[in-house]
């Protein structure tokens, strides 16, 4: 019997859909991440990303209670759109916490994970030391 992983690959396969990208990265890169959705859909690729920005005022996380629930809602959603893709891009020169969370559990389902900056990768091997 087949995973719902493999089932929905499988049927991404069949339907003849494109490679599915999510786009992951801190917020502080929403420009960023615009221009990454640009240059993958120009690629031919269906990108999901993130859509708020909730270090921007608006009236949806406005209230701190309703804010946490929805901090709760979006990270479960994000971790949806991981499910989906094929593959995920993170964008930005920096990894923090949440970016580290969504970079680990991409690779724990197998997904490749790609870096608009290499050198950000949690897991890469450290580069040669910079000579003093």
């Amino acid at each position: 019997m087949p995973t719902p992983e493999e089932s929905l690959a499988e049927a991404k396969r069949l339907s003849g859909l494109p490679p599915v990208v999510a786009v992951c990265g801190s917020t502080r890169f929403l420009a960023e991440m615009h221009e990454a959705d640009l240059r993958e859909t120009a690629a031919g690729r269906i990108v999901v990303k993130p859509a708020c920005d909730p270090k921007t005022p608006h009236a949806l996380w406005g209230d701190p209670d309703e804010a946490e629930a929805l901090k709760i809602r979006l990270g479960e959603l994000h971790r949806a759109k991981i499910r989906l893709a094929d593959e995920v891009l993170v964008v930005g020169d920096h990894v923090g916490d949440s970016t580290r969370a969504e970079i680990t559990y991409a690779r724990s389902l197998g997904r490749p994970v790609r870096f608009t900056h290499p050198e950000a990768d949690p897991d890469a091997p450290p580069g040669p030391a910079t000579p003093r």
